[in-house]
């Protein structure tokens, strides 16, 4: 299993050996790709900087995606967690077979508004891969002592091409406080980027042994939406941008021989 910043969407890469993992026995190449970069961020959120405990709340947006369903399986390590995740209402089925209680279609609801109705003092712990305004409600959803880990700006993309209008209003909306009034509110604010821990070598592969020892256990295996060869990265692309995935997409260099086959036929 490789780590890397970029360039890994060709046939052969270079990187640091101590960027490099041992895949665990039973474990499938597709499945390699899709563990480190989702369940390492899922990890780090959920345990180092949210210290997740039994008896708690989590709010995970965008909860079918990558990120979103290793912090589903992560949670259901840990006791009696109540897992609210958002996700368009299609998915919600997969969703409650995952383990999310409470499935919310952040398309047709406020999902603040949802989040309150079933617990009136909010949750404990926000994952927020959105930025902007959605940011700020996440910080109002927090329960004392809550913990907010926005690791994500999903809000500037909005289609197949730039939009300066949505990344001009998600600037504006950019959420800011100051220290003082993190003091009154007993809240916590930690921002997450894996890109940016190159270096921290011996912490990440502490954290890969603990992944690596709960894939073994059963207890969390990366979820596959689809895989695609280099040919269709564009196919592969628009699965995402409409939303349609539940799980990971991941591309190979070429087709799996069934399909080849299926194409020649």
């Amino acid at each position: 299993m490789v780590l890397a910043r970029s360039g890994l969407w060709q046939e052969v890469v270079n990187v640091p050996v101590s960027h490099t993992f041992p895949m665990p026995e039973g474990m499938s190449f597709e499945e390699a790709a899709g563990l480190l970069v989702n369940y390492i961020t899922a990890y780090m959120i959920l345990f180092d900087f949210g210290n997740l405990r039994p008896n708690q709340s989590v709010l995970i947006h965008m909860a079918a995606g990558g990120v979103g369903t290793a912090a589903i399986q992560l949670c259901k390590t840990v006791e009696n967690v109540t897992i609210f995740g958002t996700a368009s209402a299609s998915k919600h089925e997969s969703l409650k077979e995952s383990g999310v209680a409470h499935p919310i279609d952040y398309r047709t609801m406020d999902y603040a508004e949802e989040v309150r109705k079933i617990s009136p003092k909010g949750v404990d712990i926000v994952l927020d891969p959105l930025g902007g305004s959605d940011t700020s409600k996440a910080f109002n959803l927090l329960k004392p002592m809550g913990k907010l880990i926005t690791y994500g700006v999903a809000n500037l993309l909005t289609g197949q091409k730039k939009n300066l209008m949505a990344m001009a209003k998600t600037w504006w909306n950019q959420f800011s406080i100051t220290a003082l009034q993190l003091l009154h509110q007993n809240k916590a604010v930690c921002g997450y980027h894996l890109g940016y821990m190159d270096e921290e070598v011996e912490l990440l592969r502490s954290v890969v042994a603990k992944l690596v020892n709960l894939y073994s256990q059963g207890k969390i295996k990366p979820k596959i939406d689809s895989v695609w060869p280099f040919d269709q990265v564009a196919e592969a692309m628009k699965q995402m941008q409409e939303k349609k995935n539940v799980g990971k997409v991941i591309l190979v260099p070429e087709a799996p021989k069934e399909e080849s086959k299926k194409a020649e036929n």
